[in-house]
């Protein structure tokens, strides 16, 4: 799963598999804490979709009003987006911007990791029962591991074995923390789970 047209339509899948499970919540469970800390599911869905609604011109724009700090620009648009109406997000979860999106220099791995990470973030607060693909978790997976995308989180798994539990994948050697291939992404991506999700060594 290594071509661009396989891994776009993996990412259109997630946008849309996302659409799905938040098309079926209530407005109070839009304000739940996510695993992104200070935002709640109503921000990390606004962040998500920027595409959706700022042209790469308006983004750059807005990029320079804060003096190129993505950070500051990305929590300003998901506190100020947050507040559109839920039925216009799930709209820009489905839009054919999303399903085609990628970040700059990212490609469509890029895209995928975004779309997963930040999908796992919504719905394992909700308690919804997702499973992302097993082929499209171990690309996650190998982009967090081998592909070196764990040093964008600050997280260190030098001298330690990954192992999933709910699939056929492993990385490294060393003190083994164990899960499944969701919860060890969250894991690399240095979010704070649930009690019991992963075992073993914390990273």
């Amino acid at each position: 799963m290594t071509d661009d047209a396989v891994l776009q339509r993996a990412v259109a899948n997630e946008f849309s598999a996302l659409a799905d499970v938040l098309d079926g919540i209530s407005e109070a469970e839009w304000d739940t804490p996510s695993l992104c800390e200070g935002w709640r599911i109503r921000e990390v869905v606004a962040h998500v979709t920027m595409a959706a609604r700022y042209s790469e011109e308006q983004f750059m724009t807005r990029l320079r009003e804060c003096e190129f700090d993505f950070t500051r620009l990305s929590n300003e648009i998901a506190r100020s987006d947050a507040e559109l109406a839920t039925s216009d997000l799930v709209a820009d979860l489905r839009s054919d911007t999303m399903r085609a999106w990628t970040p700059p220099g990212g490609g469509y791995h890029g895209a995928l990791n975004h779309v997963v990470i930040h999908g796992l973030d919504v719905t394992v607060p909700l308690g919804v029962p997702r499973r992302v693909p097993e082929a499209t978790i171990r690309i996650v997976l190998n982009d967090l591991t081998a592909g070196g995308g764990h040093s964008n989180f600050g997280v260190d798994i030098e001298g330690r074995r990954l192992r999933a539990t709910d699939l056929g994948w492993s990385y490294g050697s060393g003190a083994e923390l164990r899960g499944a291939g969701e919860d060890l992404a969250l894991t690399i991506c240095g979010r704070t789970l649930p009690a019991g999700r992963v075992e073993g060594d914390p990273l």
